[in-house]
């Protein structure tokens, strides 16, 4: 065991679970209507515990052990073999476990944005878990765990297929089952307290540096690079949007800005080990802009009321940071290079068929689960409680007392 990485992942895990709890719980719920600040908490927190158990129970094993080209086996059930002081590389194997289990707790989280004030809570939990195992599992085991897209040489240093792109994905996926809220897309209310989102997405920004500099799985030049181009590309896009914005509506908003940051924070994710700081630069200011139109046209072109611009943000920003990565790996100082053998074309195809097969296998899967879940519980809450709220009609409490 190493101490310094150990002490490392150790922050790490902590920054990336306080990403979900509070981070994204607080940019989420301040961007929805006041009757329903509390279901959005609560989805976030409910899906956290979930996705803990089942990481625990048999997600860990399915991803992470060799099994097959698709998927782990079951030799690590409920952690099987787990010994106090075995290692994972250079850390405790439970640490290894443990970080793991944060990424498996965000992501589908992440999908809670695209379907707030109109979902069942029982088909939020249903959804949720069997998502996970699902989708979530089986690309983990692609990409981190040995599988398929690692074989052909993918690089998703932190997360843009196995996070964004699955969560973009499948989330405009249930959007559309759900169908629209009401007045969509013209006459929805706007954030009822754009302070609490800065605050979420703050959380967010800070919490990142565990997600990318913790994917190093060590305390070195490459966590510390990871870190540094994360906070550039997040820095970058947050401008990026401010501008776009300040010059198409005459006025720039702290909702606008500190969704350029998120937008620069999963563009830059997957590249995030690759490239240096002229590439963080270059990453955010793409993604920020590209992030910005992908919410139009979701929203208005396609008619998708994927409420917080989850497929916008992350499965657009995600893909682009993934296939935009395959030009960067020699752009620029600190950039680590192509591997032997390998081109910025060649890079560009692998990165493509890592994109596309996710992008596919989620919606598929999320296909199943939304008709599966409708047969059992339904999807949308009934008129009177979107109406009234769901703090109120499916929780029993008020976010605020007058």
């Amino acid at each position: 065991m190493v101490a310094a990485d150990t002490s490392w992942i150790l922050v790490a895990s902590a920054l990336v679970l306080l990403m979900t709890l509070p981070g994204l719980a607080l940019f989420y719920a301040g961007l929805v209507q006041a009757k329903n600040i509390l279901s959005v908490l609560m989805h976030c927190m409910a899906i956290a515990c979930v996705a803990s158990i089942l990481w625990v129970v048999a997600g860990y094993s399915l991803a992470f052990t060799p099994g097959n080209a698709w998927l782990g086996d079951f030799s690590r059930f409920g952690l099987a073999g787990l010994e106090r002081d075995g290692l994972s590389g250079t850390i405790p194997e439970s640490l290894w476990i443990m970080f793991q289990m944060t990424f498996a707790v965000i992501t589908p989280a992440l999908m809670v944005g695209a379907f707030v004030e109109r979902i069942k809570f029982s088909a939020v939990l249903i959804i949720s878990g069997a998502w996970l195992m699902l989708v979530y599992v089986p690309v983990t085991h692609w990409v981190w765990g040995g599988g398929w897209l690692a074989q052909m040489g993918v690089i998703d240093f932190a997360g843009g297929i196995v996070v964004h792109v699955t969560a973009g994905v499948s989330a405009a996926v249930i959007a559309v089952a759900l169908g629209p809220r009401d007045g969509f897309p013209k006459n929805v209310r706007p954030p009822h307290a754009p302070w609490m989102v800065m605050v979420g997405a703050c959380l967010l920004w800070v919490g990142w540096f565990g997600f990318n500099g913790g994917s190093a799985v060590a305390a070195d030049g490459n966590a510390s690079m990871a870190i540094l181009v994360t906070h550039l590309s997040a820095a970058t896009a947050s401008l990026v949007w401010m501008v776009i914005e300040w010059v198409r509506f005459g006025k720039p908003s702290i909702v606008g800005i500190v969704t350029g940051t998120i937008a620069g924070l999963a563009t830059i994710t997957p590249a995030s080990g690759s490239v240096g700081p002229v590439g963080g630069i270059v990453l955010g200011f793409v993604g920020g802009a590209v992030c910005f139109y992908a919410v139009d046209l979701v929203k208005h072109r396609f008619k998708i009321d994927d409420s917080l611009d989850v497929l916008a943000v992350h499965g657009i920003g995600g893909a682009t940071g993934t296939l935009l990565v395959a030009l960067l790996l020699a752009f620029g100082p600190g950039a680590v290079g192509y591997a032997e053998g390998q081109s910025a074309f060649g890079q560009l195809g692998v990165q493509f068929v890592g994109v596309a097969a996710t992008a596919i296998w989620s919606l598929l899967v999320t296909l199943i689960l939304v008709w599966l879940t409708k047969k059992l519980v339904g999807l949308r809450v009934d008129q009177d409680a979107e109406t009234s709220g769901l703090d109120l009609m499916v929780h029993g409490e008020t976010g605020y007392r007058h």
